[in-house]
Formats: structure tokens, sequence, C-alpha cells
């Protein structure tokens, strides 16, 4: 649910299913209904009111093998308060990692930071350090967005207007308006991610009452496009469910990969913004 999952391997950039761009996903995740296609800096400002300085969520994450369920790790995400440039900005930590006793398969410690615009909520700095299975990654991205300009470790891009990394396109689209779609909508996004920007979208499925571990959740689903790579297949592969409130945090993600399925599902979260109405039982 942090790159909720657009995931990268050291060959060609795609690796294990460990939500770490996930989210967004849960990319992981979405985008605000009344910035479709706008142009112009002043146009990207999103009203938030879905979440809220001292929100935690946590994830179970599991790995499916020929109908074998196995407890993987687990996925994080908080908001903190944070300065940018002496100015108050939200501090969003999305982290994931294995649990010991599965790191003999696959190891992954990941954390993804992101300072955001609390006005506008773009990205103001992007860092990630990644560990997985070996495979290390460092990286910090600094948004100009009134030069259109990302800054990050390798050099300087040239972005669209609103663009968005893969941690704070999580909460800029929980901000998202359903009400304006019909079923088999498309929502489009901008993302920059490892040096390239990647024009995706999620397509609006509906709502439909979710059963999961932890109690029953009226939920909005989606399925975000997602890049193909060496773990995920392409496509529309994935879905998410979220609450069908103001809230709308993720309450399950599935995704099929090249062998076998994973899935995250809520497991934990204090600090909501706003009553958690879409729970029924």
């Amino acid at each position: 649910m942090v790159r909720f999952l657009l995931n990268r391997n050291s060959e060609q950039g795609y690796s294990f299913p460990m939500l770490k761009k996930s989210a967004a996903i849960l990319t992981l995740f979405f985008i605000n209904a009344s910035l479709n296609n706008v142009k112009g800096q002043g146009e990207c400002i999103v009203r938030n009111t879905a979440f809220g300085i001292g929100e935690k969520i946590t994830y179970k994450v599991a790995y499916n093998l020929n109908s074998l369920w196995l407890n993987a790790g687990e996925v994080s995400f908080t908001v903190n308060e944070g300065f940018y440039n002496n100015t108050p900005c939200y501090h969003m930590i999305g982290s994931g990692s294995t649990y010991r006793s599965y790191d003999w398969f696959y190891k992954v410690r990941d954390t993804y930071e992101s300072y955001i615009d609390m006005q506008t909520l773009q990205p103001l700095r992007f860092i990630r350090n990644v560990y997985e299975g070996g495979y290390t990654v460092n990286q910090n991205v600094v948004f100009k967005h009134s030069e259109n300009k990302a800054v990050s470790t390798h050099g300087s891009y040239t972005i669209p207007d609103c663009t968005q990394d893969v941690l704070s396109a999580i909460y800029y689209a929980r901000n998202i308006d359903f009400a304006m779609y019909r079923k088999y909508d498309t929502i489009p996004i901008t993302l920059f991610l490892d040096d390239e920007v990647y024009p995706v979208y999620i397509k609006y499925l509906g709502k439909e009452t979710l059963s999961t571990r932890r109690g029953k959740y009226n939920c909005i689903k989606f399925a975000p496009l997602l890049i193909e790579g060496t773990i995920f297949k392409g496509g529309e592969k994935m879905t998410v469910w979220v609450t069908d409130d103001n809230n709308k945090i993720p309450v399950r993600v599935e995704s099929p990969i090249i062998i076998g399925s994973i899935a995250a599902e809520l497991y934990k979260y204090s600090g909501l913004r706003n009553p958690l109405t879409a729970k029924v039982d």
C-alpha cells in the first residue's frame, strides 16, 4: 500500500510483493476527482477531509501459493507533523518488513517518507530506503512544482502539473469523491517513480460489503493500473477495497503475481480523522 504495489527488482526495477510502493499502492491507491486532467499549479489544490496528524494504519501481508496462505509481513502508514523549509507540512512514513521467520526466504526492510504540502497535498520531498533480498536503494527526490521539476539523486527531470510520488498519492487520493463517477469510470493520476513519469489510472468498480478477519466493512472497490514487472502482472489485476466513509482507508488489497498472489488486509488503526462508520460488524 507503499508503491502499494509497483515493485521493482535489481535488474529491471521490480521486486517482491511487499507493498512498498503499493499503496500505492494502494497506488495503493487513488486521486482527487476534482483534479481530473487539470492544468495549472493553482488548480492542484485539494481540500483534505480524509486524514489528520496522528493517524496510523497497519496491514498484515500474506502470500498465497497453491491455495496455501503464508503470513509474510506487515506494512504501516503514519501521518506526522513535519517541516519543510521552515513551513509546517505533513510528514508521511510508510514502512514494510517481512517477519523474521520469513526472512530466510526473502528479507524486506523498506521505509518510504513523503513531506506533503498541507494546502495542495502535493509532495515536497520523497525519501526511499529499501532493502529487499540483498537489493538496496537509497533515493531522495525534491519536487519543484512551480518549475515542473523533480530533482532526484540521479538528476533533474521534467514533471507535469499535479504529479505525485507513490506515498503522497495514497493520501492525496483518499479525498476522491466517488459519487462523481459511474461504475467502470477511470480516474487518472500522474506518478514520479524511479526517475520516470507514469500516467496511470484507477477504475471504479462500484460498492461492496467486505468481510475480513477483523470485521465487516461497507467498501468502495476499484482496480489500479499496474506497471508490468518481474513480479506483478501489468494491467488492472489488482483489486482495492477502501472504507465507504469520509476516511477512505484501504481495507484490503489483492493482486496476482507471476507465481501465486498476495493480499494485504487491515489489521489495526488509530488516530482516524473521522468516525469509521463503514464498519458494520
